[in-house]
């Protein structure tokens, strides 16, 4: 099988990786990806021939047209979409058109308007469509999702789940980084917990969610919360803090220290377009966005935030994201049954069966980005695209956009202060649509 990555990012090289893994499934052949040093990278590690290295996805996709003019097929059989979110309805279209089995990076959109188009898009289409709702794809969540299927434990009541971001990854991606203003990208809720919620109404997918409630706010991360010590420096290069732990979330300890300990990937990785090092960072940090103290960045996206789900046969669901943990995305997850119940770490689960009194203990080894997640949708992905056969994703079209839905619901219901239905906002969404 024969993939073509527009985006050759972070998140483009974690779904690539797989392909250096298993050089039997499939192979990238063709990038789209404007930087030199990215495009460098992928050439090297995948042995790309030079004339399909595009700088845009736009070059990528008249090039493609033209072999399907000239000799009736395209350059790849399928497409990772892991340009910024709010390109891939775009992206998505163009590819989806000339054919292109599609991976998108989550999330699908960042408004309602634009997940009903890329839908529409796919049906037309008719093409195999992978989310990266990576969570449902790891070992851990796989299990637990057996346990629910099969009822060993009863009926699933009630699930408490918390996404602790983790204290620099919420400062470097959310403060600092690309996902910080609602204009430049999206809510938090949606780029950092689009998966959480998909995850969610997975495991009650006999049901669907009927109503949504959220709570959150920007609390921390903003001038009127920054240090007296720290005076009016902007950089934190400049402040006093910087150094032995004066400050939690200084741009001197989360990179150049965390280079000088040997860390050249992320999120070290992401401030240059070359291979880290002390001059290239420190740089990076004097002139870049990644060195600006956290309480003069211009964020304004939510760094706490809770939602409340009430599904239609019942049963109940409370979601927390929180930047402000040790833990670094290890999701903290409660499901309650009528006959048991599991706790788990995303590492560990336990299982206590009520009417036994037997508590048993599932451990599971590092597997990888987000738990093995990445590595677990790219070969679900590639078997679903030999076999065409979408089923094998565990997902559709139509259940995407309907998780993507609650989302929007929720982000709603904080902005406006009030119970959403989420049917409701679903009609409404696609009335307004039309």
């Amino acid at each position: 099988l024969t993939l073509a990555i527009v985006g050759c990012g972070q998140r483009g090289k974690s779904y690539a990786e797989y392909a250096l893994q298993n050089p039997r499934d499939c192979k990238v052949v063709a990038i789209a990806e404007p930087r030199p040093g990215a495009q460098r990278y992928f050439t090297d590690r995948h042995h790309i021939d030079p004339s399909l290295v595009f700088n845009t996805w736009q070059d990528l996709h008249a090039a493609s047209a033209k072999t399907i003019t000239t000799v009736g097929r395209r350059l790849a059989d399928a497409v990772i979409i892991a340009v910024q979110d709010q390109m891939h309805p775009e992206v998505t279209l163009a590819f989806a058109e000339q054919g292109y089995h599609i991976l998108c990076e989550k999330p699908m959109a960042i408004t309602p308007q634009g997940c009903i188009l890329m839908e529409r898009a796919v049906k037309k289409a008719n093409i195999i469509f992978g989310m990266g709702h990576v969570l449902r794809y790891t070992k851990y969540f796989q299990a637990i999702s057996e346990i629910i299927q099969n009822k060993s434990l009863g009926e699933l009541v009630n699930i408490d789940h918390v996404e602790p971001v983790g204290h620099f990854h919420f400062a470097h991606s959310y403060v600092r980084g690309n996902w910080n203003t609602e204009e430049a990208s999206s809510f938090a809720l949606m780029t950092k917990c689009c998966h959480d919620i998909d995850l969610i109404c997975h495991f009650f997918s006999s049901t669907t969610p009927s109503r949504v409630s959220s709570f959150g706010s920007l609390t921390h991360f903003r001038r009127s919360k920054k240090p007296r010590e720290a005076g009016d420096v902007k950089r934190c290069l400049e402040c006093p803090l910087q150094y032995d732990g004066g400050c939690p979330y200084s741009a001197t300890t989360i990179y150049l220290d965390s280079l000088k300990s040997g860390n050249r990937s992320w999120p070290v990785s992401v401030l240059v377009d070359d291979i880290p090092d002390i001059e290239n960072i420190t740089e990076a940090l004097k002139t870049g966005p990644y060195g600006v103290c956290v309480y003069e960045s211009p964020n304004d996206v939510c760094d706490h935030q809770v939602v409340n789900f009430e599904f239609a046969n019942g049963t109940t669901a409370s979601l927390t994201m929180v930047a402000f943990s040790s833990a670094i995305c290890e999701r903290q997850t409660r499901m309650h049954f009528s006959h048991g119940e599991i706790i788990g770490d995303m590492n560990t689960f336990t299982i206590k069966d009520f009417r036994t009194g037997v508590l048993r203990e599932h451990s599971f080894p590092y597997a990888g980005g987000h738990g093995g997640g990445d590595i677990g949708l790219m070969e679900t992905f590639v078997k679903a695209v030999k076999e065409r056969n979408q089923e094998l994703l565990g997902t559709s079209i139509d259940e995407v956009v309907k998780t993507h839905m609650t989302v929007f619901a929720a982000e709603a219901s904080r902005k406006e202060g009030r119970v959403i239905d989420c049917a409701e906002y679903e009609k409404a969404v696609k009335e307004e649509f039309e």
